[in-house]
């Protein structure tokens, strides 16, 4: 089992992030009809703060307060 967590997270880092991967899930099973609006808004509203929050502390370690393209 180690070897596979090993395999998936070398693999998955590098190709989506896993907050990505949870989002594209959710939103499978929205199609599928296995999850409904409500948990898929939930999921939704997680990953776009969770993903803010990681814009704005990568902004605040590097100290400028700006996007890199306004560099």
């Amino acid at each position: 089992m180690a070897r596979v967590k090993a395999f998936m997270d070398k693999y998955l880092e590098r190709w989506t992030s896993r907050k990505l991967l949870v989002w594209s899930t959710a939103t499978t099973f929205l199609a599928l009809g296995k999850l409904g609006p409500d948990e898929w808004v939930a999921v939704s509203l997680a990953y776009i703060g969770i993903q803010g929050l990681a814009d704005i502390a990568t902004r605040w370690k590097h100290g400028n307060g700006k996007p890199d393209d306004e560099q």
